[in-house]
């Protein structure tokens, strides 16, 4: 009797166990996957992770022997070039109901050059090589298909051969931790951009017209064609808050006709300092904040007063030049020089006799105060939150007991009231 309960009981589970297996397998048939190499697999991994229908991507090492699978082993100088080196890869799972194997494959070669043999741009080795590495056979003739149609419009475009190697994954090894996600971990950094620019649905892109950018000074921003995280950190960091007067235009690396560029443009983003549609200098990569500035500073001031007293804390010389045109303007605000962002109003402004401008308060949320004790005195430093330049001290012997924020004229520009409300 014992032993009929026994059994009574354990046939339920058997029975939930083989339900729980059953219906496993219908949810996940949907779900492939695929290992591609285009090169460096930071890059890689985040542009197939933005790619609707991509379930997962996950950095790693495939398709060596005889060598350890670890990125220390395959960047050695003795292994970088043998045949039998690992590459760096990324293993795409895809929702096959969202995003075919073949619109897949399309980005991958459309985001690197496979033309390029055991490199990508400045990525030298047997390490960075272009390869697929099909999971089940199946794969091959979609593989096959879209690399020959691939091929036909880069032969149009004048490119070589692809060098693309196909083959059966024998094995996939996860890499090292801090490469997963590296580019969440590593805010500041760069994505590479290796690709042709030859498209499977060509689609007629209208020529830039640069000849604007041939007089005068622009910041000029080389974006990518593609999802790039950096480029969208430096737009929500730098560019959305920057209103400066040195105008910041974006372009993609095939939209530079005209233009004097000495800086290579794999990287986005890129940012160019251009006058009269020529590169004075750049820098490779995301900027924050403070770095744009500086650069910016540069750009804009070069080696004057106002350069001085925004990133050395320097003073205007008293009653100069700028502040004789400054203490008798019209109704409006006072912007900073660099960013464009408005830091004090007329309304706030008094005469002190000092010989700088003075204010009984900045505009909300603009200015932000820190210790100074420079030069053996006690003051309050006045910054602005923007661009983080030096403007100048507050003190407590404003009119009628408020402060008195005394103010660099050199590091600010002047906008009247009516040309805002006209804008």
């Amino acid at each position: 009797m014992k032993k009929m309960y026994k059994y009574l009981f354990v046939l339920p589970l058997l029975f939930l166990t083989f339900a729980m297996h059953a219906k496993k397998g219908p949810l996940t048939s949907h779900l492939d996957s695929i290992v591609l190499g285009s090169g460096c697999f930071w890059g890689a991994e985040k542009g197939y992770e933005a790619l609707e229908g991509v379930e997962d991507a996950v950095s790693g090492y495939a398709d060596g022997y005889g060598i350890k699978p670890t990125y220390r082993e395959i960047t050695k100088y003795t292994n970088k070039y043998k045949r039998n080196n690992f590459a760096e890869v990324v293993k795409v799972t895809f929702n096959k109901e969202i995003i075919s194997l073949r619109s897949l494959l399309e980005h991958y070669y459309e985001s690197h050059d496979p033309t390029q043999l055991n490199r990508q741009g400045n990525d030298i080795g047997t390490q960075y090589r272009s390869t697929i590495l099909y999971t089940k056979a199946s794969q091959k003739k979609v593989i096959d298909e879209t690399t020959d149609e691939f091929q036909k419009l880069l032969n149009d475009e004048g490119y070589g051969e692809i060098q693309t190697l196909i083959k059966s994954l024998d094995k996939f090894y996860d890499a090292e931790e801090y490469h997963q996600d590296y580019i969440q971990k590593n805010p500041n950094g760069y994505c590479p951009d290796h690709s042709t620019g030859v498209a499977f649905n060509k689609i007629e892109i209208p020529k830039i017209d640069n000849s604007l950018l041939l007089s005068g000074k622009y910041v000029l921003v080389i974006d990518s064609q593609d999802y790039c995280p950096y480029c969208e950190k430096f737009k929500n960091d730098v560019a959305n808050n920057y209103q400066g007067s040195i105008p910041m235009v974006y372009r993609t690396a095939i939209e530079l006709d005209g233009l004097d560029i000495q800086t290579p443009t794999w990287a986005t983003p890129t940012i160019i300092f251009l006058e009269n549609g020529s590169e004075l200098f750049s820098y490779q990569g995301y900027m924050d904040p403070e770095i744009f500035y500086k650069a910016l500073g540069k750009f804009k001031l070069g080696d004057s007063e106002a350069y001085d007293v925004a990133f050395n804390q320097g003073t205007d010389s008293r009653f100069c030049k700028e502040y004789q045109i400054f203490k008798n303007t019209p109704d409006g605000v006072f912007i900073d020089k660099l960013s464009g962002v408005p830091l004090f109003d007329t309304k706030d402004r008094f005469v002190s006799r000092s010989g700088w401008l003075s204010f009984t308060a900045p505009v909300p949320n603009a200015t932000y105060e820190l210790p100074d004790n420079s030069y053996g005195m006690k003051r309050t430093e006045v910054k602005s939150i923007s661009s983080n330049i030096h403007l100048g001290h507050v003190f407590d012997d404003g009119p009628n007991g408020m402060p008195r924020y005394c103010i660099n004229a050199t590091v600010l520009e002047f906008v009247a009231r009516e040309d805002i409300k006209n804008s």
